[in-house]
C-alpha cells in the first residue's frame, strides 16, 4: 500500500482555523470520554537544557489514537535554537506520520509545522469555549508576536469578537507588524504595550514566548483572568503559579514535566492533587468553572501529539477525497 506525502502548501489548501477548533473540541472530548489515547510524549535532549550535544535543541516524539477518526500516528517534532535559527528558518520543524491501528500501514506522511501551529491556537480557542460560555466577546492580552502569536489569535478569532487586544512583544517592531497584519482580522482596538504588565490587564492572556525567567509577573494576574501558559519553558514567576484557583491542564503527566509547572514540580511544590481538571474533563462536562469573575485561573494545554495526528487524519481524508498529494511506496 502507498503512503500519501502531504506538504505543507497542499495542507493549507485542505484545512481552515475554524474546522482545526472543531477538531481540536472534538479530541479534547475524545480525552474527557477516554476515546483518544495520548502517552505522554518522549523528549530527545539535543542541549536545550545542558551544554551536550551543543545544538540548542529538542525533538519530541508524540504518538496517539483518535477513536472519533479510528486513526493512530506520531509526531516528530523539535525546536532548534542553533543553526536553524542562524539561518533565519522557523523554531519548529516537525512531521507527522499516519498509521492504519489495524493493519499497521503507514498511510500518509505530513509537514508537522504548519498543523503545529495551527492546532496550538485551536487548542486555546476549544479550551476558552468551556470557560467562557455564551460570550460573544472578551479582551485578549498576548505576550509574543512571532507565528504562534498569530495563530492564536487567529484561533480565538473564530470563537470570539476580540473586542480589545493588547500585544506585547520584547522586540517592538515584530509587535508593530503583528498589529498591521492583523488588523483586518480583529473587530476591536489592537493596542501595542510598551511595558509588559500591560497586556495582562484583560479577561483573557496567553504567553507563547520562548522566555525561561519568568518574566509574567503574580500580580498582573488579576482575578477573572484566564492566563493561558504555553510556552515550553518558565514564563511566569511561582507565586502566579502557586497563588492561581485553579490549574487546567491538557494532559497531567505531560504537563508536570514540561513547561510552566515543571520546576515547581521537580521540587514537589505542585503535584497531580494541585490541578483540578484536565481540558478533556471541562469538554464532557465532567468538571466546570462557575466563578470565573472571582478566580485566577491558569490553564496550560502544554501540547498533545493527539491534536496534531487528529488534525492530520482530516487533513489526509480530505486530501485521498481530492486527489491531493503524492503516492509514494517504501517497498520499491
Amino acid at each position: 500500500m502507498n503512503t500519501l506525502l502531504i506538504s505543507k502548501s497542499d495542507i493549507k489548501k485542505l484545512i481552515t482555523f475554524k474546522e482545526v477548533v472543531e477538531i481540536c473540541d472534538e479530541t479534547f472530548q475524545g480525552f474527557g470520554e477516554g476515546t483518544t489515547i495520548n502517552p505522554p510524549k518522549v523528549n530527545l535532549n539535543l542541549g536545550d537544557s545542558g551544554p551536550y550535544p551543543p545544538y540548542n535543541a529538542s525533538m519530541n516524539a508524540m504518538p496517539a489514537y483518535i477513536g472519533w477518526q479510528d486513526i493512530a500516528g506520531l509526531k516528530w517534532a523539535g525546536g532548534f535554537g542553533g543553526g536553524r535559527v542562524k539561518m533565519g528558518l522557523p523554531f519548529i520543524n516537525a512531521l507527522i506520520l499516519l498509521c492504519d491501528p489495524d493493519l499497521g500501514n503507514f498511510l500518509a506522511a505530513l509537514d508537522g509545522t504548519y498543523i503545529t501551529n495551527m492546532r496550538t491556537g485551536g487548542q486555546t480557542a476549544a479550551a476558552l469555549k468551556y470557560l467562557f460560555k455564551n460570550r460573544k466577546g472578551i479582551k485578549l492580552g498576548l505576550y509574543g508576536a512571532g507565528v504562534q502569536g498569530y495563530t492564536q489569535t487567529m484561533a480565538i478569532s473564530q470563537v470570539f469578537d476580540i473586542e480589545e487586544l493588547r500585544v506585547y512583544d520584547i522586540v517592538r517592531s515584530a509587535a508593530e507588524k503583528f498589529k498591521n497584519d492583523m488588523a483586518q482580522h480583529i473587530k476591536g482596538n489592537i493596542i501595542i504595550c510598551d511595558k509588559p504588565e500591560e497586556a495582562a490587564d484583560c479577561e483573557v492572556v496567553v504567553s507563547v514566548t520562548l522566555a525561561k525567567d519568568g518574566f509574567i509577573k503574580n500580580e498582573w494576574i488579576k482575578p477573572g483572568t484566564v492566563y493561558f501558559a504555553m510556552g515550553s519553558y518558565q514564563e511566569c514567576d511561582y507565586e502566579t503559579i502557586l497563588n492561581a484557583d485553579k490549574i487546567i491542564v491538557d494532559h497531567v503527566d505531560q504537563c508536570l514535566h514540561r513547561g510552566a509547572l515543571k520546576e515547581l514540580a521537580d521540587q514537589g511544590r505542585i503535584t497531580r492533587e494541585n490541578i483540578y481538571c484536565t481540558i478533556g474533563d471541562l469538554a464532557v462536562g465532567r468538571n466546570s468553572v462557575d466563578n470565573l469573575k472571582n478566580e485566577r485561573i491558569i490553564c496550560i494545554p502544554i501540547g498533545t501529539g493527539a491534536m496534531d495526528v487528529a488534525v492530520a487524519g482530516i487533513v489526509y481524508k480530505k486530501a485521498v477525497s481530492l486527489s491531493m498529494g503524492t503516492e509514494f511506496s517504501f517497498d520499491m
